[in-house]
């Protein structure tokens, strides 16, 4: 006997789970705030994630940091000028409407607050910078090779270097909320693409 099948749709309910975690944090999201929002009784989690919260989160980060790279890279990959692109994905970090500093950016809150106490979430944190550092980097090698840019600095260097700048917005947007500083703070370190 298979078991009842399932009346939801599990991509949808981790999508409404992660809203709640990106407002609560992992800690202090409830079973009862977590069912609720994706719309499902016990049984049903249960059945779907058998690992409980824990699994359901690992999901949750897994999901939102496929979209979010898969959103990028198909917008690199469409853009006519693709270090223009990418600055203007870094500045948008500046004042970007859901990755708010009370919150955070949900996958760094991940990656700082929980990858040292779960290897496996540190697993998915790491496999997502490795990836953003290699598309920066094969872009970066790209418009040198195509003359865009007249930087000489190594491309792989300059695609860690753009990782950590991601990582790093998200946490100075913590302590200064102010856009406009943000912006000189981003746009200062986006010299490197010139």
């Amino acid at each position: 006997m298979a078991g009842r099948p399932k009346i939801f749709d599990e991509q949808e309910a981790v999508a409404k789970a992660t809203e709640v975690f990106r407002n609560k944090g992992y800690d202090t999201a409830s079973a009862d705030e977590l069912l609720c929002a994706m719309g499902i009784g016990k049984g049903s989690f249960y059945l779907a994630f058998k690992g409980g919260k824990r699994e359901l989160y690992i999901r949750s980060i897994t999901q939102f940091s496929e979209y979010f790279y898969q959103k990028l890279s198909v917008g690199i990959a469409e853009s006519e000028d693709k270090v223009q692109f990418i600055r203007q994905f870094f500045l948008d970090l500046a004042d970007a409407s859901d990755c708010d500093k009370e919150r955070g950016c949900y996958l760094g809150n991940a990656l700082v607050q929980l990858s040292e106490k779960d290897l496996e979430i540190k697993k998915i944190t790491v496999q997502l910078l490795k990836k953003l550092q290699t598309l920066f980097a094969e872009t970066i090698k790209n418009a040198q090779a195509n003359g865009q840019i007249t930087s000489i600095e190594d491309p792989e260097m300059t695609g860690w270097y753009l990782s950590n700048l991601w990582n790093g917005i998200h946490v100075t947007r913590r302590m200064e909320g102010s856009p406009e500083i943000l912006k000189s703070i981003i746009e200062m370190n986006l010299k490197i693409l010139s």
